[in-house]
């Protein structure tokens, strides 16, 4: 396949309201952030990525697709090597806005079954019109997508554009394994633990603590998804001291034990 201008790509999507629009890249490309008209599902070969919209973060694992609904501005990176990053942008119809799934940005496992039939599409490229054969294949993936979704990945991660949050989410994101406190991450900031913890109230409905907790399983998701790291290792390197209370933090959080959720 030959290398088109990635934003050029982008415009593409929408030209033709009634096609399904498919996309299938091996480099990396970076995005701002951008939206379509276009219900989009992309699953991240190989690797994962993070999936940022204006108020959350998504992590996106190894297994596991990304819906993000039409009109929602988001961009998303790698932070693994891939293989591909495989997309498919569904067309509109107005009896979307009646499932619930269609609607609502979230990250689910893949199943053998969706997984092949994405595979299938790895050679098609560009838009698929209704009268295209091909076109009743990806009519039956967005059918199917409700039924085989119903339990998205439960931890999100949210996130501000408030110019004081910022360097601090920043901060805490860079030194995870380190012991973070509100009274040392505010003395950073030149700011106290009262200021600190209401910023985080106010602009993100969120306290200093539940984030950092979230903040630490995303991260620990990745070293289990993508590393050799032993549990171990893992803890310590997310800030716990206790391979039990990281292990029981986890589960509180993703429903699964660590050891469940590496590959």
């Amino acid at each position: 396949m030959k290398d088109i201008d990635p934003q050029l790509k982008l415009e593409d999507v929408d030209a033709r309201p009634e096609s399904a629009y498919v996309w299938h890249w091996k480099t990396e490309h970076h995005f701002s952030y951008h939206k379509h008209n276009k219900g989009q599902l992309t699953y991240v070969e190989g690797g994962a990525a993070f999936l940022y919209t204006k108020d959350k973060t998504y992590f996106l694992p190894a297994r596991h697709y990304m819906w993000v609904p039409a009109g929602v501005e988001h961009y998303f990176q790698h932070r693994y090597p891939a293989n591909y990053v495989r997309t498919i942008y569904f067309f509109s119809e107005p009896e979307d806005q009646q499932e619930s799934f269609y609607t609502k940005t979230g990250i689910y496992p893949v199943s053998n079954l969706l997984l092949e039939m994405i595979l299938h599409t790895a050679s098609w490229d560009g838009d698929i019109l209704p009268d295209d054969k091909r076109f009743i294949f990806i009519k039956a993936i967005k059918y199917m997508l409700p039924e085989i979704s119903s339990v998205p990945l439960p931890i999100t991660l949210p996130t501000t554009e408030n110019p004081r949050l910022q360097p601090v989410l920043k901060y805490i994101q860079e030194n995870l394994g380190e012991p973070l406190t509100l009274e040392n991450v505010g003395h950073a900031f030149n700011y106290s633990e009262r200021t600190l913890t209401r910023l985080f109230r106010s602009t993100m409905d969120i306290s200093f603590f539940q984030y950092l907790k979230l903040a630490r399983m995303i991260k620990a998701m990745g070293y289990l998804l993508e590393t050799e790291k032993t549990i171990n290792e893992i803890a310590w390197d997310t800030g716990y001291n206790s391979v039990s209370a990281f292990s029981n933090t986890f589960y509180k959080l993703v429903g699964r034990r660590p050891s469940d959720f590496q590959p």
